[in-house]
C-alpha cells in the first residue's frame, strides 16, 4: 500500500480507502446506468446482435464512468486527486486537457 500511496501522492490510509470506495461506486454506477442508456437508444439483447450490444454498451460506459468519477470524487472530497487522475488518463489516450 505504501508504494501506491507514494505513487498517487496520498498521505493517509483513510484517503486511500476513500479513493477505493469512489472507484468501486463509480464502476458499479456506470455499469448500472449503461443498461437504461442502451434501452433509450433502442438497443437491447433481444433486437440486436449480442456482440454489437456489448460493444455499444461498453462504449457508453466509458464516458459515463469519466463523468461519474469526477462527480463522486467531488462528493467524497477528493476532487483534486480524481481531476489529476482523469487528466492523466485522457492525456495517455491522446485527449489533451490542461
Amino acid at each position: 500500500m505504501d508504494k501506491l500511496k507514494k505513487r498517487w501522492g496520498i498521505n493517509s490510509n483513510f484517503q486511500l480507502l476513500i479513493i477505493f470506495i469512489v472507484f468501486a461506486i463509480t464502476g458499479s454506477t456506470a455499469a448500472k446506468i449503461a443498461s437504461p442508456l442502451t434501452e433509450f437508444i433502442g438497443i437491447n439483447k433481444q433486437n440486436t446482435n449480442i456482440w454489437f450490444y456489448w460493444f455499444i454498451r461498453i462504449l457508453l460506459i466509458f464516458p459515463v464512468y469519466q463523468v461519474l468519477l469526477i462527480l463522486f470524487g467531488w462528493l467524497f472530497g477528493q476532487f483534486k486527486f480524481f481531476w489529476a487522475f482523469e487528466k492523466k488518463m485522457l492525456n495517455k489516450m491522446g485527449i489533451k486537457i490542461k
